[in-house]
């Protein structure tokens, strides 16, 4: 894999959506494929932009990412100070 394809397992692993949206996911990696793979500037462009938008999409369907916020931290420290 090359710096495109690379870029867009990390980001796609990090989305956690390869299992929500498999096609979608194969599409973008073959883009960024694709791109890695061009030298032609106004091919890259087009690949690029396509990319682009597939990833908007991705990002739309991802799961919510469940991390704790400040009142959970909180609520954390008080059972933990409790013994629960």
């Amino acid at each position: 894999m090359a710096g495109a394809e690379d870029a867009t397992r990390l980001e796609i692993d990090d989305l956690g959506v390869e299992q929500v949206a498999p096609g979608m996911t194969a599409i973008a990696l073959s883009l960024a494929a694709a791109l890695d793979a061009t030298d032609a500037p106004t091919s890259a462009a087009v690949v690029a932009r396509e990319l682009r938008a597939t990833l908007l999409e991705l990002r739309k369907v991802a799961p919510v990412a469940t991390e704790g916020d400040a009142l959970d931290d909180l609520a954390a420290r008080r059972a933990a100070r409790r013994g629960a």
